[in-house]
């Protein structure tokens, strides 16, 4: 593992097109899985995070996933040494100055992302270099008008967990150049092998726009005691051959998460299916946030 690096900044002759060097704010469960996805494919990449705490607990996560990953055959001992090899931690903002693409991977909160993206703004001296917000449901123009730099400015939504999921959404806002849009989407599908698909500026864009009202019409048929939550998820388990039951998978989600997403739906479009019922706001209001919190709609051992 790496100490805090410090920032060279790029000469002409380093500036591409092809992206090299990449950041990721925000270490969380998703953000973790971002910069390992990145650092796996032999990416320079900074892991950058509020404090020394919060680095520490990153550096769990990502170690714990890359032994998981060695464990289950997806990679080798050495491509795991490998990707220690490309990650460096930095709990300052002005560490990712050289960065040509940093992805911001905070909580689900539009002023939380703004601070951000405002700080980070100031921070790149590249013109070219893109900021992209991993936002599953906030509109990515209202996030982009807060920078200098709206028109590069962009979604790039990974799925959890970003080291598995093939699919992430690429999503322009109305100020989003073309030319840095085809060279994410370039970087996406070549250097990371993900699935790429494209989503006009909406809330929940594609995925989470038909994925969360059906979340949520599970968790209304629980909080009327239509059926348990093991009859629901294994209702669609056993009888639509779904991977995981919509209860299990909010778990998995985060509760917490979800709900910001119904709600940036709702706010949107105006319709009662994207409400949250009041039992997930409850639960969030408890602190059952599931696998995160150890419990939601079904009991989890937290890692």
């Amino acid at each position: 593992m790496n100490d805090i690096r410090t920032t060279e900044l790029p000469t002409d002759e380093t500036r591409t097109n092809e992206i090299r060097r990449v950041a990721v704010v925000g270490a969380g469960k998703m953000g973790a899985g971002i910069a390992e996805v990145f650092a796996r494919a032999g990416l320079d990449t900074v892991v950058c995070e509020k404090d020394r705490a919060a680095l520490r607990a990153a550096r769990g996560r990502i170690d714990r996933s890359l032994h998981r990953a060695v464990d289950r055959g997806r990679i080798d001992p050495a491509e795991r040494e490998s990707s220690w090899a490309h990650l460096l931690f930095a709990d300052d903002p002005a560490a990712l100055a050289d960065r040509q693409l940093v992805v911001e991977a905070v909580v689900e909160d539009e002023h939380a992302k703004t601070e951000v993206l405002t700080t980070l703004d100031k921070v790149l001296v590249d013109d070219g270099a893109i900021l992209a917000t991993n936002t599953s449901s906030i509109p990515v123009t209202r996030l982009g008008i807060a920078t200098g730099r709206a028109s590069h400015v962009l979604g790039l939504h990974f799925f959890n967990p970003a080291p598995v999921m093939p699919l992430v959404e690429l999503v322009s806002s109305l100020h989003t150049d073309r030319t840095a849009l085809r060279r994410v989407e370039a970087f996406a599908r070549d250097a990371l092998g993900k699935h790429v698909i494209h989503s006009r500026d909406r809330a929940g864009f594609v995925v989470n726009a038909l994925l969360v009202p059906y979340l949520l019409s599970a968790i209304r048929m629980a909080e009327a005691g239509h059926a348990t939550p093991e009859d629901i998820d294994a209702g669609m388990v056993h009888g639509c051959a779904h991977p995981m039951g919509p209860l299990a998978l909010a778990d998995l989600i985060g509760l917490d998460t979800v709900e910001a997403i119904a709600r940036s739906l709702y706010d949107e479009y105006k319709e009662p299916l994207y409400a949250p019922p009041p039992l997930l706001s409850r639960m969030v209001e408890a602190g059952l946030l599931g696998r995160k919190s150890g419990h939601g709609f079904h009991p989890h051992r937290t890692s």
